[in-house]
């Protein structure tokens, strides 16, 4: 799969085509360090002086190669696609190596690092419930009143909690339809295309 590009990105890599490999190394690493350990301004200042440009085209360029290595580590980009994708860049042969050996060498940390970002949502465990209906009452003698208790299980961070949600069935069959609505969309093209690319 190659990796596609938009005209920002493609601009904020432009800076980094022109440069020598040294320097390309040095930005690959502050790349890195960006992706592990969040943006440090001072690095940037850092390598603008001893460069002679803006502290803006170094910001660019490093977060322009974060987001090359991260999404193609994302989307587990293969060597070939990864070379194929950066020659329309416009890096000459040698720091087309070096990019290729930056990838190959940290994929799987950058991987890593972003499945650790992942938030954790309540995942569902178990489900509960009991129909009560109310038949009649001192003031009222012929009514019907349904309420559907429901115990939700669910767990995050290995931490287990229980809610307890009381409804009427109408309402009930509206948050089912719901719920089954939105199952039939994520079985759309478009959604299964969102997702792979998020995994």
């Amino acid at each position: 799969m190659l990796l596609v590009l938009d005209d920002v990105h493609k601009k904020h890599l432009q800076y980094i085509t022109s440069v020598d490999v040294n320097v390309l190394q040095e930005f690959c690493r502050m790349s890195l360090e960006f992706i592990r350990k969040g943006i440090n301004s001072k690095v940037y200042q850092a390598a603008a002086q001893k460069l002679n440009v803006d502290v803006e085209t170094v910001q660019h360029g490093i977060e322009g190669l974060m987001y090359l290595l991260s999404e193609s580590s994302k989307l587990m980009v293969n060597e070939i696609d990864f070379h194929d994708s950066i020659l329309t860049l416009g890096f000459d042969d040698e720091l087309k190596k070096v990019l290729q050996q930056v990838y190959e060498t940290n994929r799987d940390e950058i991987r890593r690092i972003l499945s650790n970002m992942i938030l954790e949502l309540p995942h569902y465990t178990n489900l509960e419930w009991r129909l009560e209906v109310e038949l009649a009452s001192r003031s009222l003698r012929h009514q019907t009143n349904p309420i559907v208790t429901l115990k939700l299980t669910t767990e995050e961070y290995g931490e287990t909690k229980t809610q307890i949600l009381q409804t009427d069935p109408v309402n009930l069959v509206h948050l089912t339809n719901t719920l089954d609505a939105a199952l039939q969309e994520m079985k759309t093209a478009h959604c299964r295309r969102i997702v792979r690319n998020i995994k």
